[in-house]
Protein backbone atom coordinates (compact mmCIF):
# COMPACT_ATOMS: atom_id res chain seq x y z
CA UNK A 1 0.00 0.00 0.00
CA UNK A 2 1.53 3.40 -0.98
CA UNK A 3 2.37 5.81 1.58
CA UNK A 4 0.52 9.15 1.90
CA UNK A 5 1.70 12.73 0.21
CA UNK A 6 1.56 14.12 4.10
CA UNK A 7 2.32 13.69 7.39
CA UNK A 8 5.46 12.17 8.87
CA UNK A 9 6.95 9.30 7.59
CA UNK A 10 9.18 6.71 9.98
CA UNK A 11 12.10 4.54 8.50
CA UNK A 12 13.67 1.65 9.21
CA UNK A 13 16.93 0.64 8.89
CA UNK A 14 16.86 -3.39 9.80
CA UNK A 15 20.22 -4.61 10.65
CA UNK A 16 21.30 -8.05 12.24
CA UNK A 17 21.88 -6.24 16.10
CA UNK A 18 20.82 -3.04 15.69
CA UNK A 19 17.82 -1.01 13.80
CA UNK A 20 18.26 2.29 12.78
CA UNK A 21 15.18 4.99 13.02
CA UNK A 22 14.38 8.46 11.18
CA UNK A 23 11.68 10.74 10.80
CA UNK A 24 10.57 12.86 8.16
CA UNK A 25 8.88 16.23 8.81
CA UNK A 26 5.58 16.72 8.10
CA UNK A 27 5.74 18.24 4.67
CA UNK A 28 7.91 14.90 4.09
CA UNK A 29 10.46 17.24 2.35
CA UNK A 30 13.74 16.77 5.03
CA UNK A 31 14.43 13.02 6.67
CA UNK A 32 16.22 13.29 10.98
CA UNK A 33 17.83 10.57 12.30
CA UNK A 34 15.30 9.56 15.36
CA UNK A 35 17.00 6.51 17.38
CA UNK A 36 18.72 3.28 17.03
CA UNK A 37 17.12 0.27 18.20
CA UNK A 38 19.25 -2.73 19.85
CA UNK A 39 18.09 -6.01 19.05
CA UNK A 40 19.30 -8.48 22.00
CA UNK A 41 20.90 -12.02 20.58
CA UNK A 42 18.41 -14.35 19.85
CA UNK A 43 15.63 -11.52 20.22
CA UNK A 44 13.09 -10.44 17.21
CA UNK A 45 12.66 -6.65 16.26
CA UNK A 46 12.15 -4.44 19.44
CA UNK A 47 8.14 -4.11 18.63
CA UNK A 48 7.65 -2.85 21.93
CA UNK A 49 9.75 0.22 21.78
CA UNK A 50 8.70 1.05 17.98
CA UNK A 51 5.15 1.03 18.72
CA UNK A 52 6.11 3.44 21.02
CA UNK A 53 7.60 5.61 19.04
CA UNK A 54 4.91 5.20 16.47
CA UNK A 55 2.56 6.76 19.37
CA UNK A 56 4.89 9.44 20.07
CA UNK A 57 5.44 11.01 16.72
CA UNK A 58 2.17 9.34 14.86
CA UNK A 59 4.06 8.86 11.77
CA UNK A 60 1.26 8.35 8.21
CA UNK A 61 3.61 5.49 7.16
CA UNK A 62 6.69 3.85 7.72
CA UNK A 63 9.34 2.76 5.01
CA UNK A 64 11.68 -0.18 5.46
CA UNK A 65 14.86 -0.88 4.42
CA UNK A 66 15.32 -3.69 1.65
CA UNK A 67 19.19 -4.86 1.51
CA UNK A 68 19.45 -6.24 -1.93
CA UNK A 69 22.58 -7.74 -3.34
CA UNK A 70 25.25 -5.04 -4.99
CA UNK A 71 23.46 -6.55 -8.67
CA UNK A 72 19.70 -5.88 -7.17
CA UNK A 73 19.22 -9.81 -6.40
CA UNK A 74 17.21 -10.52 -2.55
CA UNK A 75 19.08 -12.87 -0.18
CA UNK A 76 18.28 -13.84 2.97
CA UNK A 77 18.37 -10.40 4.91
CA UNK A 78 16.01 -9.47 2.21
CA UNK A 79 13.41 -11.64 3.24
CA UNK A 80 13.64 -10.68 6.68
CA UNK A 81 13.17 -7.00 5.91
CA UNK A 82 10.13 -8.44 3.96
CA UNK A 83 8.60 -10.18 7.17
CA UNK A 84 9.78 -7.40 8.88
CA UNK A 85 7.87 -5.16 6.94
CA UNK A 86 4.48 -7.47 6.86
CA UNK A 87 5.10 -7.39 11.00
CA UNK A 88 5.21 -3.50 11.48
CA UNK A 89 1.99 -2.90 8.99
CA UNK A 90 0.09 -5.30 10.64
CA UNK A 91 0.93 -4.42 14.51
CA UNK A 92 1.24 -0.74 13.86
CA UNK A 93 -1.96 -0.22 11.71
CA UNK A 94 0.12 1.69 9.01
CA UNK A 95 0.93 1.39 5.60
CA UNK A 96 4.67 0.02 4.92
CA UNK A 97 6.54 0.42 2.00
CA UNK A 98 10.14 -1.16 1.44
CA UNK A 99 13.05 0.74 -0.28
CA UNK A 100 16.03 -0.14 -1.59
CA UNK A 101 18.71 0.58 1.19
CA UNK A 102 21.80 -0.50 -0.76
CA UNK A 103 24.85 2.50 0.13
CA UNK A 104 23.11 3.76 2.86
CA UNK A 105 25.34 2.84 5.84
CA UNK A 106 28.23 3.61 3.17
CA UNK A 107 26.68 7.21 2.39
CA UNK A 108 25.94 8.13 6.25
CA UNK A 109 30.01 7.00 6.73
CA UNK A 110 31.09 9.27 4.28
CA UNK A 111 28.81 12.30 5.69
CA UNK A 112 30.14 11.46 8.73
CA UNK A 113 33.80 11.35 7.89
CA UNK A 114 33.21 14.69 5.06
CA UNK A 115 32.03 17.01 8.17
CA UNK A 116 35.09 15.64 10.01
CA UNK A 117 33.90 13.05 12.30
CA UNK A 118 34.65 10.09 13.46
CA UNK A 119 32.53 6.90 13.70
CA UNK A 120 34.38 5.47 16.60
CA UNK A 121 31.71 4.46 19.50
CA UNK A 122 28.93 5.89 17.81
CA UNK A 123 27.27 3.02 15.72
CA UNK A 124 24.04 3.92 17.01
CA UNK A 125 24.80 7.19 15.39
CA UNK A 126 25.19 5.52 11.95
CA UNK A 127 22.44 3.36 11.98
CA UNK A 128 20.39 6.40 12.82
CA UNK A 129 21.85 8.38 10.39
CA UNK A 130 21.50 5.60 7.38
CA UNK A 131 18.22 5.77 8.42
CA UNK A 132 18.00 9.42 7.63
CA UNK A 133 19.60 8.86 4.39
CA UNK A 134 17.45 6.05 3.34
CA UNK A 135 14.69 8.01 4.00
CA UNK A 136 15.83 11.53 2.10
CA UNK A 137 16.07 9.28 -0.55
CA UNK A 138 12.84 7.71 -0.54
CA UNK A 139 11.21 11.68 0.08
CA UNK A 140 13.46 12.49 -2.86
CA UNK A 141 12.57 10.32 -5.31
CA UNK A 142 9.00 10.74 -4.55
CA UNK A 143 9.17 14.43 -5.35
CA UNK A 144 10.89 13.65 -9.04
CA UNK A 145 8.18 11.33 -9.53
CA UNK A 146 5.30 14.10 -8.25
CA UNK A 147 3.97 11.86 -5.44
Amino acid sequence: MPLPPAGRILAVDWGEVRIGLALSDETQTLATPLETLVRRRGKRFPMPRFLELVAAHGPSGVVVGLPLTGEGDEEESARAARELAGALAERSGLPVELWDERMSTARALAAIREQGGSTRGRKGDVDSLAAAVLLQHFLDARRVRGL
